[in-house]
């Protein structure tokens, strides 16, 4: 799929230099072609690798899609630049007379705080609020999808005895959901996590499916059942060093808690090469949810978006 951004944000050129069709704003001009507007709150704290990571699952369909970078306006990213924050990102308040045919809401280091302690607590929910008139679909991403099975449905998250950390075999359910549409009995996710939900509380709730679990990780992939919001507990947009990335970081700290991710080094070994096994899967997942929950259910107009 033409990925539509700015010429100048760095994620383009290593999207191109990977043969993946990123398309400038000058060219999509020239262009008679309605693009769906993807919106993505990112509230993960090195905001580029996740950029990068996004964009990579979103050039996989036919579509055209033009991307918004959204960031918090009352808490600042340490992690980030300024220059590239100003640059690249908006924030909800420039945002929301808009109308998006699909919106993203990133995992975040805030897990182990109860949520209304959250600096940003009351903008996100005011973002989870305006999308349920203003988008189409909202895929929500590991604490973003914490947060909103909270704020939309009071369920809590539980701390873990032991980090939810490394790549989970999940069992997909009601495979005749669009959502999991070509996916194989079992596959694999990324997971890095000390939370996590009851599958009970959540399947216990009447408008909402749920679509994949594991016995390690638990609850993996849930949904509303019209499609407007979709809860996904694990990073299926991680690469394949995202996780080693995560456990040397640890490692240097000096904290001796870590443990190696489960199932990703072979033979446990951190110095091989990790086995990216679960890219085929994130792509399928990301592409059913353009193509059947945004694409399909979009009117021309955004302002005929009715919920």
């Amino acid at each position: 799929m033409p990925i539509r951004t700015q010429r100048n944000l760095p994620a383009y050129t290593i999207l191109e230099q990977e043969n993946i069709f990123v398309m400038d704003e000058d060219r999509a001009l020239h262009q008679d072609i309605r693009p769906l507007k993807i919106a993505i709150m990112n509230l993960m704290p090195l905001k580029e690798d996740t950029e990068l990571q996004i964009l990579r699952m979103l050039s996989n369909t036919p579509l055209q899609c033009d991307i918004s970078f959204l960031t918090t306006e009352s808490y600042e990213s340490t992690h980030t630049s300024r220059s590239h924050l100003n640059n690249f990102y908006e924030t909800w308040a420039d945002v929301k007379e808009d109308y998006f045919d699909g919106l993203i809401v990133t995992g975040a280091p805030v897990e182990l705080m109860e949520f209304e302690d959250v600096q940003y607590w009351d903008e996100i929910t005011g973002v989870m609020d305006w999308a349920k008139t203003h988008v189409t679909s909202v895929l929500y991403l590991c604490w973003g999808a914490q947060a909103a099975l909270y704020h939309d449905y009071g369920i809590k998250k539980h701390i873990v005895d032991k980090k939810i950390f490394g790549v989970y075999k999940h069992r997909v359910q009601h495979r005749k959901v669009p959502l999991v549409r070509g996916f194989d009995d079992y596959f694999y996710t990324p997971h890095s996590r000390n939370t996590t939900v009851i599958t009970e509380e959540v399947s216990a709730i009447d408008d909402v499916v749920i679509l994949a679990e594991s016995e390690e990780a638990g609850l993996l992939l849930c949904m509303k059942n019209d499609g407007s919001a979709i809860y996904c507990m694990g990073h299926p947009e991680y690469d394949r060093y995202t996780l080693d990335k995560e456990y040397r970081r640890d490692m240097d700290k000096g904290l001796d808690y870590v443990d190696l991710p489960i199932n990703y080094y072979p033979g446990n070994d951190p110095t091989q090469k990790p086995m990216l096994q679960w890219r085929g899967h994130a792509n399928t997942l990301y592409t059913n949810w353009l193509n059947y929950y945004v694409y399909q259910n979009t009117p021309y107009e955004f302002n005929k978006i009715i919920k």
